[in-house]
């Protein structure tokens, strides 16, 4: 499994989800420490089941329809 390139994707999106619900939050009126809440455990719930879809996913040997759109090259670069 390649969990370096996927720890490294998901340490990414982690904080970019988390800003995301947490200014929606904000925006809407809420407190800051409900939206810090909020970001958080969403964020979290959001990770851990692509997560977990990805790792089922490769497991199953399932193929990914992005992943064969990409150029040959590009993907042996990766």
């Amino acid at each position: 499994m390649p969990i370096k390139k996927w720890i490294f994707q998901y340490s990414i999106a982690l904080p970019v989800l988390f800003a995301l619900f947490s200014s929606v939050q904000y925006i809407k009126g809420q407190t800051v420490s409900y939206s810090v809440t909020f970001g958080l455990t969403w964020a979290f719930i959001s990770i851990a089941i692509f997560a977990t879809r990805r790792a089922y996913n490769f497991k199953k040997n399932i193929d990914c329809q992005l992943c064969n759109d990409l150029d040959q090259r590009d993907a042996q670069q990766k």
